[in-house]
């Protein structure tokens, strides 16, 4: 080994805490660096990646079976412009009953109607289906379920006692199609046996086309179809157009924060590796001119350390690439959820180029003072003491000397001005860490009341549905359940206005009619009763109290122009009612295009409302059991065929998503700033060691040791988390309302202002925290550390 290669390996060697906490450091950075791009990355247009990747079908078609047979389906592949298909499939639409379950979900209790696809096996020229969760059904009894929001888990079983046998199916996996084509898939044996005598399966099959982005070439493309087929036999088509632009909104959330937790991570990572490369070789000053009194070049001498500072760095930055995707792991599987896309994974060029750039960056940072090392004189460079200058700082400890505190407060209070340009470094990359905490705290405060106010569109504490079903008929096709005529919304408002414990509810349902100046049919939700206790949480404006008043969310007046206090009309059949917008609602659903009103609104009209789409609210009165309750009234809706059910919150899969990377990133920055402390008090701690030992010989305790050492980093840490509170604040106001724009709705000004002084001075004292635990370890050291042995250390 060479002179130069003993002197780097020494080097790396005899500094252990740097080399660690350098080695540390870099890692961290490389993991929120790969974790923040590789989300970053994901988030842009994540839903055509995975529809490319699993040559999701751009038009999934539903056949009557009984109007044209598998063949002519077949035959459809081959019509202009389809460029690749699949099937055709048999298909089942089923109402399962709930079997065995590790949910802890009632037996017996039925479910929606199912459909469900034969199919062989789980790839194929279109619509190759991500296998998220156990395995594909291949035999008897066995199904596959969608994993969007699947009823059941693996070895669930689901029941369909109105079929010939009441045969069981058990779930043997879960399942992800692009384009939603099915909620659950069987064998094509499987599904034979789940079909009645006399029923006829229909046939599902899969298009892909050549021009399809637009709904204008989707539409053409299905007209061809159409048109290849006997006349009436399409009895159902669904573009992926919908879902693409359901997963694009949700994507195009993630992107302001996670660029806003990108440039902290990275920023702070590069000012930390700063901090240490820099003290490193400053702290060296004496050994590099020992080693150009041995005839070391001033280069050499450059080189050596610049090495000294890499080769922990590199240690840092494959650890780092490791841990980055490890992480992204369960990350990006939350991430999947939110996009409604197949398998996510970090770009491999992702993992080059980041440690790429942190390297680089630890290289120019271990230059500049090198080369200014480096070009010292040798007598000036062993000249130079390891101790703060005299004259440093020292108007400051006097003026602290005189105030009524105790000498070892004093002591570390002063010690900052020692290393102005040190301390203020660590100031800032405290600061940037206590801006990430303020930052993400607030993100997750605000999301939560989010969703709390996103679940109040199912207000009460008991839901009842009037979707019921009649029991199929001897020789008919259960296939296509029946909703019951005799179920009425008002038979179902009487058992609830009898039964003991109702306090209030109130029941909606929906119709789609005309809105004056626009195309199409526009969603209506009507309400029956007063609504005013379980109204949506409010933007702006204020929920509507009877006929002619209208509440709708940002996504219809972004669309239309409108503002509250207009009126719009709303046409069916030739009728018109006006309504007045008083409100604005926080609701997400069918891109904000609904609209919210009392049922008398809509009398002028006589549209019929949809009576599977009529819902009852409950409010209980207070003391009731609600378990109790329940029972008590899904016994009497027992003869109207339905059932009751207790209100659960629902918590979004973007919301989980965000949730966890918030929180996981902001972990990093805290570690990264805690890193930071660590390295700057060891390098103080070991330049003034000599004076440590005049302290102890003096009669410092450790106590005051440790003491005094805190003190040295609480006050600059007190200060920027006092900088940086502001700032967190800030941010979090400035990207809340560009993650609602990128979402398609304006937040509540009350989910935005989550900063109150219980959560702000926490914040505040943020700073205070970072520092001293970064400071402890050291303090520590120094506590120990034998009087006789620090003052021998020059």
């Amino acid at each position: 080994m060479s002179a130069l290669g003993r002197v780097v390996r020494a080097g790396v060697g005899r500094r252990r805490v740097q080399t660690v906490v350098m080695t540390l450091t870099t890692m961290m950075a490389v993991t929120a660096s790969v974790l923040a791009a590789g989300l970053l990355v994901t988030s842009q247009a994540p839903f055509d990646h995975a529809f490319a990747k699993q040559k999701g079908a751009h038009l999934t078609v539903q056949y009557d079976g009984s109007r044209v047979t598998a063949g002519q389906v077949a035959a459809t592949a081959h019509v202009s412009g389809v460029t690749a298909a699949a099937g055709p499939f048999p298909v089942l639409s089923l109402r399962p009953h709930v079997g065995r379950n590790k949910s802890g979900m009632p037996l017996g209790d039925h479910l929606p109607p199912m459909t469900i696809v034969g199919r062989a096996d789980p790839g194929g020229p279109v619509d190759d289906l991500d296998l998220t969760t156990g395995r594909w059904a291949t035999g008897a009894g066995q199904v596959v379920l969608s994993d969007e929001n699947a009823p059941f888990g693996i070895g669930d079983r689901m029941d369909f006692p109105d079929l010939p046998g009441g045969p069981s199916l058990t779930v043997v996996g879960l399942a992800r199609s692009v384009g939603a084509s099915a909620e659950a898939w069987v064998s094509p044996a499987e599904l034979t046996a789940l079909t009645a005598p006399g029923a006829v399966p229909a046939h599902q099959m899969l298009y892909r086309f050549a021009g399809a982005g637009t709904d204008a070439q989707i539409t053409a493309d299905r007209a061809a179809i159409t048109a290849a087929v006997p006349p009436g036999s399409m009895t159902g088509a669904a573009s992926y157009l919908k879902i693409r632009l359901a997963a694009s909104r949700a994507s195009a959330t993630f992107v302001p924060f996670v660029i806003t937790f990108g440039v902290l991570g990275l920023v702070m990572s590069i000012l930390i590796i700063g901090v240490v490369v820099s003290g490193a070789v400053g702290a060296a000053t004496r050994r590099i001119g020992v080693l150009k009194s041995l005839g070391f070049t001033p280069a050499q001498v450059v080189r050596a350390y610049v090495a000294q500072a890499l080769i922990p760095a590199t240690v840092g930055a494959v650890l780092g690439v490791i841990s980055g995707n490890l992480l992204s792991i369960p990350v990006l599987s939350q991430a999947k959820s939110a996009y409604g896309t197949g398998g996510l994974t970090v770009a491999p060029w992702i993992d080059v180029a980041v440690p790429a750039v942190v390297l680089a960056a630890v290289a120019v940072t271990a230059l500049v003072p090198a080369l200014r090392a480096g070009r010292l004189r040798t007598v000036e460079a062993i000249a130079v003491g390891r101790t703060p200058r005299s004259g440093r700082g020292r108007a400051v400890r006097y003026l602290l000397g005189r105030l009524p505190l105790p000498r070892p407060v004093s002591l570390g209070l002063a010690t900052p001005f020692a290393r102005p340009a040190r301390s203020a470094t660590v100031a800032a990359a405290v600061a940037f860490g206590t801006i990430g905490i303020t930052f993400g705290v607030g993100l997750a405060l605000s999301l939560n009341a989010i969703q709390n106010g996103l679940n109040r569109r199912t207000p009460g504490t008991v839901v009842v549905s009037a979707f019921a079903f009649a029991p199929p008929a001897p020789g008919t096709d259960p296939a296509t359940p029946l909703v019951k005529p005799a179920v009425k919304p008002a038979a179902i408002a009487a058992k609830i206005s009898a039964q003991p414990g109702t306090r209030r509810y109130f029941s909606t349902g929906q119709t789609r009619v005309g809105v004056a100046g626009l195309a199409g049919r526009t969603t209506v939700i009507a309400y029956e009763g007063d609504s005013s206790w379980g109204s949506y949480q409010m933007v702006a404006g204020s929920w509507f109290h009877g006929r002619g008043q209208a509440v709708v969310p940002s996504g219809f007046l972004r669309t239309t122009g409108a503002h509250i206090g207009d009126t719009i009309t709303l046409t069916e059949g030739g009728r018109s009612a006006p309504v007045r917008i008083v409100g604005e609602a926080l609701d997400l659903r069918e891109e904000g295009m609904v609209i919210l009103t009392d049922d008398s609104s809509l009398t002028a009209l006589r549209a019929p409302v949809l009576p599977e789409s009529v819902e009852f609210a409950i409010d209980l009165k207070p003391g009731t059991d609600p378990r109790a309750y329940l029972d008590s009234l899904n016994a009497a809706l027992r003869p109207l065929g339905i059932t009751a059910a207790t209100n659960s919150g629902r918590l979004s899969g973007t919301v989980v998503a965000m949730d966890t990377l918030a929180a996981m990133l902001t972990l990093m920055l805290l570690a990264v700033a805690g890193l930071g402390v660590l390295d700057t008090v060891v390098l103080d701690t070991r330049e003034r060691v000599h004076d440590l030992g005049v302290l102890k010989a003096l009669g410092m305790s450790p106590r005051q040791t440790v003491t005094m050492v805190i003190t040295s980093v609480a006050g600059v840490g007190l200060l920027a988390g006092a900088l940086g509170v502001p700032v967190g604040v800030a941010l979090h106001d400035h990207v809340l309302p560009v993650m609602g724009d990128a979402a398609g709705t304006r937040f509540p000004a009350a989910d935005i202002a989550v900063y109150d002084l219980p959560v702000l001075i926490p914040l505040v004292l943020g700073g205070l925290v970072i520092a001293a635990v970064g400071a402890f370890p050291p303090a520590g050291w120094a506590a120990h550390t034998r009087t006789a042995t620090a003052l021998r250390t020059e």
